[in-house]
């Protein structure tokens, strides 16, 4: 991984080093359901550990209930974990003592409710700057307006008085205003229709290539998330089950559900073919209350034998910087699998 696209982060403690997340665990405590019922858990994330370094996209992607939104309220420390450390910067700033001081910002699927119906674009873009005087707040806030490409006038007007692509435009701008290492982008263009996606992607990719600014990337769509993305993690019922680089999702997938996800993207037919081969998994994933004693994905998987259901797979490096949590890594393939109408829904 020497190119400029798949650069290894720094190590702990380095210059370039945004974001270390180590064994994070996220468990939450579910009401009994009887007086005298058992306690139960949920288990929401369980031991992620990933790293990010400074200009870069680390892309979360999976289905819903896999605990990506979760993992980013730890890293944005607007929940705590329950066990774990999640640092930001060079100097391994714990992101507890890094929350409220601009460090991470985020933005997040719906900015209609992002943003305070009472204020205008510009009272809401400046108070992100906390204390800094008139004249700076001014200044900056024109900047980061024209960072996103929206012209002075659109200051004075409010939340109601923009479209959607616009709203989320100024949700961006209050999030680079004040010049954070980190953005958290959760769902940020899964409610935009398909043109202002590729508008405020775009959008993204340049602030980053101006700004330096590094992204964690959260979506359901695989292919908004390779777009922007310099590596990718996949996560399955609180695990992260592969990561790779960008270009590892056009090829050489390692993981059956990574497979599996990979077949559901929308693709135009090659002239002549009336199918696509599409990997559709049965059932519903099990309980995060009460994970399998091994693999989490065996219960879906369409390789399973014994060993997966009663041992655990833990995340091991197949290949340089690509890493799996399978017993049985790169023996699923689109080949052979069923062949499914273009029209048919995905079912992963």
């Amino acid at each position: 991984m020497t190119d400029d696209k798949t650069p290894v982060p720094p190590p702990a403690g380095e210059p370039g080093l945004v974001l270390d997340v180590r064994d994070a665990v996220k468990h939450y405590a579910v009401r009994r359901t009887t007086l005298r019922g058992p306690r139960r858990t949920v288990h929401a994330v369980d031991g992620v550990s990933v790293r990010l370094g400074s200009g870069r996209t680390l892309g979360i992607v999976g289905e819903s209930g896999c605990g990506k939104s979760t993992l980013g309220r730890l890293i944005t420390g607007l929940e705590k974990p329950t066990s774990g450390t999640i640092t930001v910067g060079a100097e391994g700033i714990p992101i507890a003592a890094a929350h409220g001081t601009g460090t991470v910002q985020a933005v997040f699927q719906d900015p209609a409710s992002a943003l305070d119906p009472r204020m205008t674009v510009r009272e809401s873009i400046g108070e992100a700057l906390g204390r800094a005087g008139k004249d700076e707040r001014e200044r900056r806030t024109g900047e980061a307006l024209a960072a996103v490409g929206l012209t002075p006038e659109f200051g004075a007007r409010y939340p109601h008085q923009l479209s959607g692509g616009q709203q989320q435009r100024v949700c961006i701008a209050r999030a680079i205003v004040d010049r954070p290492d980190l953005i958290l982008l959760d769902e940020a263009v899964s409610s935009l229709d398909a043109s202002l996606q590729a508008q405020v992607l775009d959008l993204l990719q340049r602030l980053q290539r101006d700004t330096g600014t590094a992204y964690v990337f959260i979506s359901h769509d695989l292919r908004a998330v390779r777009q922007v993305s310099h590596s990718v993690a996949v996560m399955y019922l609180g695990q992260v089950v592969e990561q790779a680089p960008a270009e590892e999702f056009d090829r050489g997938l390692l993981h059956p559900y990574s497979v599996a996800l990979r077949s559901t993207e929308p693709r135009i037919l090659d002239e002549g073919t009336d199918h696509v081969e599409r990997i559709v998994l049965t059932g519903e994933p099990p309980s995060a209350v009460a994970p399998p004693a091994g693999c989490r994905f065996a219960p879906r998987c369409p390789i399973v034998d014994d060993h997966c259901r009663s041992v655990a797979p833990v995340l091991t490096e197949a290949t340089s910087g690509h890493l799996v949590r399978c017993h049985k890594p790169g023996e699923l393939t689109l080949s052979g699998v069923v062949r499914v109408d273009p029209g048919t829904p995905a079912e992963v």
